[in-house]
């Protein structure tokens, strides 16, 4: 095959000399520089073939192996679920355990197709489905309603600045963004599934002409399938500019040629004249009419309504689509104990509907909302599963951790954590110029552990990749002491457990208000920085009591306290017109303000009791029990590729889910003390308490106790 440029050498001089003089190429120049066999090449400004290859580790944050534990209620040991087994305590002894994962799809595409977790999906049989359902609005809206406690008023919460960082690296540049931030993904996706798996992407008019290209680019054009035409009645506004749009496209592509579909699983009943026509044998177009008894083979159009506002699996979520139509997918391109994923998951739907039709899942999403609206909703299928003597899996929560912080700060992940380490040394400065900045602080000289200042508050900058340690801030005081200081804030990602509040009332007793506050991952978006958009807020904390009688311990939540700010109120309040009112947040209150006819303010705490925040909560009375292992790439020169890994404890404990309570849509109540736990043994354990509130932030208290 002749592999020689299709130019003359007239137009390789002319491209020579645009390009001396920095002058863009004509259009028709593109084609002519790609080889000769390919007829048509789809091209956009940013197209790299390229995908991304980093591997990053993941790190278990928390493990739900039973729903929730009852008071009395015990599984006996050797019960079982799939075959995998439970111990006494409810714990999973073996298997696959699903997951549900928080951080940058592209990020976690690449870990999950380059790193060691590649293994075990295989071993698994590989990914067998994937059903995606990628934003596709231009002007998407990525606030979602919170209902407020008293059941009158709603809470707009604002996307964070995250997600409407991720929106405008998706729609930056206009469509050539959106096909960036697709291509590198699906490309990734297509190498995670099986040679007989099948993919579906959700889209609708705005951008199914150009998905459809990129997925003939990746899978080839012989792969394609359907273009599945769902079709939905629902009470949207009336037009007479255009036909009223009823319907979105998913588009079915296959991996290969041979692959999963099982049509008699999702065939679809016959229509009374058919079923009557069948039963006198009557013909039609010349053929006796004869039905199968599974039903009639699916069409390509499905009438699937839309779900109503009482229906029992609405949550409410933007995106949210039906179980139904998940349902038809996952059992037309999957079997039961097939793996299946979801990188968009939103509400959760994908693997709600795959742990209810007997699939292991992946599931993932930037949004911390959307990882807490799935980690309930699939909370509440494992319930029903168990109540109705089910079979059900456990699922844990990951994240990249501090490897992602250490990816967005420019430190190679394949490196050893040696010379990882020696990198942040060199880029120390630099990292605490980054934050300082972001914190919109200004920088000081002449102090050891005091970076930067604000106002009249003094700023220390923690460490990237391990939190905020009790000792750490101790030392922070004696400098503040030494100095005469009286305020300063310590920001950190991650803080020691159990700090809040005592430490704070200690240094205030002694003569320094301390203030420890977040640093959110957006500190590393350069433009997020420039425009003033990161927030760092403060740590909240909860009270608890321990109830305990022998060896048996209930936890009681006594208080919940938190600062988060939303809105600037002065801003809000100039901006509202005159007869209208707005729900804000500040300082730890949601307010509701009222702007009468006459411009008169007035401010209306929404939230009168502290328990009002808690959207959710949990315990792990047993904290220490499990490590964290991670594996972590040793030996680079190893030809096996499961030898170039090691397990490694980082340190670190898995919080187990042992009990938890809930506001759901149809019930909003939430119980404030949990049901009795037994130990087993008399003796110290370490009890964790893991509380989320109504804008999806986790708060983790941890406390010790003596039983026996």
């Amino acid at each position: 095959m002749d592999d020689k440029l299709n130019l003359s050498e007239t137009e390789k001089k002319k491209i020579i000399e645009l390009i001396k003089n920095n002058q863009p190429l004509p259009k028709e120049y593109l084609y002519k520089l790609y080889k000769e066999q390919e007829d048509v090449f789809l091209f956009w400004n940013g197209r790299n073939e390229q995908t991304t290859n980093v591997v990053l580790p993941f790190h278990s944050i928390e493990q739900i192996d039973e729903p929730r534990k009852e008071e009395g209620v015990r599984i006996k040991s050797g019960d079982l679920q799939f075959g995998l087994g439970f111990d006494a305590e409810g714990r999973q002894l073996k298997g696959w355990t699903n997951k549900l994962i928080w951080g940058d799809n592209k990020l976690i595409l690449s870990s999950l197709v380059n790193g060691p977790m590649r293994e075990e999906i295989e071993k698994q049989g590989g990914l067998k489905l994937i059903y995606i359902d990628p934003p596709f609005a231009v002007g998407a809206d990525f606030s979602y309603e919170i209902n407020i406690q008293n059941g009158e008023d709603q809470l707009i919460k604002e996307p964070s600045v995250l997600e409407e960082i991720a929106y405008r690296d998706t729609w930056g540049n206009g469509l050539s963004s959106y096909l960036t931030m697709l291509y590198d993904r699906i490309k990734l996706m297509s190498q995670l599934l099986a040679n007989d798996g099948s993919i579906y992407v959700h889209c609708d008019w705005r951008v199914n002409s150009v998905v459809r290209l990129i997925l003939n680019d990746i899978f080839g054009s012989d792969n394609y399938k359907n273009e599945i035409i769902w079709w939905y009645k629902d009470p949207s506004g009336q037009t007479t500019e255009f036909y009223k749009r009823k319907h979105d496209s998913i588009l079915f592509y296959a991996k290969d040629k041979e692959y999963i579909f099982n049509m008699d699983a999702v065939r679809t009943p016959y229509s009374e004249g058919t079923l009557k026509q069948a039963k006198a044998r009557a013909t039609s177009f010349g053929r006796i009419v004869e039905v199968n008894p599974l039903g009639k083979i699916r069409e390509d159009v499905w009438d699937i309504a839309i779900i109503n506002s009482q229906a029992k699996e609405r949550l409410d979520y933007p995106t949210q689509k039906p179980e139904e139509l998940l349902s038809v997918i996952i059992k037309a391109s999957s079997n039961e104990g097939d793996l299946v994923a979801d990188f968009f998951v939103g509400s959760g739907t994908t693997p709600a509907v795959a742990e209810k039709l007997g699939r292991k899942w992946i599931a993932c999403d930037l949004g911390r909302f959307a990882i807490h609206t799935t980690r309930k909703r699939l909370i509440q299928v494992q319930r029903e599963l168990k109540k109705n003597g089910k079979p059900y899996r456990a699922f844990e929560i990951l994240n990249l951790g501090k490897y992602e912080r250490q990816f967005f700060f420019g430190v190679p992940s394949d490196l050893s954590e040696e010379a990882q380490e020696k990198i942040l040394q060199r880029k120390q400065q630099k990292y605490i110029d980054l934050i300082l900045q972001g914190y919109k602080a200004e920088k000081v000289n002449g102090f050891k552990l005091l970076h930067g200042r604000k106002y009249n508050r003094y700023v220390h900058v923690g460490p990237l990749t391990v939190p905020v340690t009790k000792s750490l801030i101790e030392d922070v005081f004696e400098e503040c002491k030494k100095n005469l200081i009286t305020q300063v804030d310590i920001l950190g990602f991650e803080f020691e457990m159990g700090l809040v509040p005592f430490i704070k009332e200690e240094l205030k007793s002694k003569g320094v208000e301390l203030r420890l506050r977040y640093i959110p991952k957006e500190v590393f978006d350069q433009q997020a920085v420039e425009k003033g958009e990161v927030k760092f807020y403060d740590v909240s904390y909860a009270e608890v009591d321990p109830i305990v009688n022998g060896r048996s311990v209930k936890i009681k939540l006594k208080n919940f306290v938190t600062y988060y700010t939303q809105d600037d109120i002065e801003d809000l309040e100039q901006k509202m017109k005159n007869g209208s009112s707005k729900i804000a947040i500040e300082n730890g209150q949601i307010i509701k303000i009222t702007k009468s006819k006459n411009g008169i303010l007035n401010h209306e705490p929404l939230t009168k009791n502290w328990s009002d925040w808690i959207d959710y909560w949990s315990v792990d009375f047993n904290f220490e029990n499990k490590k964290e292992i991670i594996r972590i790439k040793t030996n680079e020169k190893a030809k096996d590729e499961a030898n170039k890994y090691d397990q490694v404890w980082t340190g670190n404990y898995i919080f187990e889910n042992e009990w938890q309570s809930f506001r759901t849509k149809k019930n909003s109540q939430i119980e404030l003390t949990t049901a009795p736990h037994s130990y087993e043994k008399s003796g110290k354990y370490k009890i964790v308490i893991k509380i989320v509130d109504i804008l999806g932030v986790d708060t983790t208290q941890v406390i010790e106790i003596k039983v026996g």
